[in-house]
């Protein structure tokens, strides 16, 4: 069973060890772009991964080699999908990317929770904008691997979903699939749109924009992972009537539960480690509400095969990570697709599509 990502994977993870030391005495968001900058300087012709069979899995219209995906937040700017393709996922998400170039929100506005395993931002949407993008983006047309585009509100907008609208008309045959953000913690007003009138507004506009008699962009939407059973019920009922594709479950938590770090206290979005048992709840019951009809992604903790493997049982046909990466290195995707393909052979399944949902209750 071979656990290979590319020729690419080996030296990149060699130096991350090296410099792994160095990088943690740096301001975070300081060693993300340094990360990023460094990335860039890979060949952009990634050598083929080779993945157990049993990961290959095909939804949303597509073959995903192994259902381990970059979550949106590494690649703001659509600088280094091609470069986190040849690390191993199966999948990249970049932005999220808002209409006008706009700063986000003052610094330091990311900070490490090292004993937590967690990270607190609250960035605020920054981003170089859709042409900046959407330039990036056709200057890998014809590059094989799959590349999703999250797209977002300016903070100041008068119309938000008017917002939504253009970034998916603007990359229109530039993504894989759009994933409509209306869940991150850090733009003011956001989450509102979330409410049953205001996403059934915001979803009966935007599926339109990427309909032009020739494709179908697959369209997710991005949640909460702090939303009542209420709330739970609404957004699964306005996205099956509303068509869309799949939801990603979740986003970052603005709860605190009992953490350790020096930086507990500061305000924004949590993400890693203390957000895995929380998102995973709201996965399986995201997954008995819709059904099985709508393709979940799994976001939140996932830290290990182990923890994939949980989030596929909840209802995930594909998984989301980032924050791990941050503690563990690239080293981390190889290991987890290795520990997958292992649970899902001692558990009797050849390929994982067949664990989908089978600990949610509803099989």
């Amino acid at each position: 069973m071979s656990g290979t990502c590319g020729t690419v994977t080996r030296p990149v993870v060699a130096l991350f060890d090296i410099a792994a030391p160095f990088l943690r005495r740096l301001d975070p968001e300081a060693a993300h772009r340094l990360a990023v900058a460094s990335l860039r300087a890979l060949p952009a012709r990634r050598a083929k991964a080779v993945d157990p069979p049993s990961l290959e899995t095909r939804v949303l219209g597509r073959n995903f080699p192994n259902p381990v995906g970059l979550a949106a937040g590494f690649d703001k700017h659509a600088e280094t999908p091609d470069a986190m393709l040849a690390l191993g996922f199966g999948f990249v998400e970049v932005g999220s990317v808002t209409p006008r170039p706009q700063p986000g929100n003052p610094r330091p506005r990311v900070f490490r929770l090292e004993e937590d395993r967690a990270i607190i931002n609250r960035y605020g949407f920054n981003s170089e904008g859709l042409d900046a993008v959407a330039g990036r983006l056709r200057a890998r047309a014809g590059r094989s691997g799959i590349v999703g585009v999250n797209v977002g509100a300016n903070g100041e907008s008068d119309d938000p979903a008017a917002d939504y609208v253009r970034g998916v008309e603007e990359l229109e045959g530039l993504a894989a699939y759009f994933v409509v953000n209306v869940s991150s913690p850090n733009t003011p007003g956001l989450r509102s749109l979330q409410a049953r009138d205001a996403l059934d507004a915001l979803l009966e506009r935007v599926p339109r924009a990427r309909d032009d008699g020739r494709r179908r962009t697959p369209l997710l939407v991005k949640i909460s992972p702090d939303l009542s059973d209420g709330e739970c019920g609404e957004i699964a009922d306005v996205a099956l009537s509303r068509g869309v594709d799949g939801l990603i479950v979740g986003n970052t938590t603005t709860d605190r539960p009992p953490l350790r770090s020096a930086h507990r206290e500061e305000a924004g979005g949590l993400s890693g480690v203390p957000l895995f048992e929380p998102s995973t709840r709201l996965l399986s019951r995201m997954y008995r509400l819709t059904e099985g009809r709508l393709v979940l992604v799994g976001a939140g903790g996932i830290a290990s095969g182990r923890d994939a493997y949980d989030k596929i049982k909840a209802g995930a046909s594909l998984v989301q990570l980032y924050t791990a990466l941050v503690f563990e290195g690239p080293g981390l995707i190889a290991r987890i697709k290795r520990e997958l393909a292992e649970l899902l052979a001692a558990d009797g399944y050849d390929n994982l599509s067949r664990a989908v949902g089978v600990a949610a209750g509803n099989r």
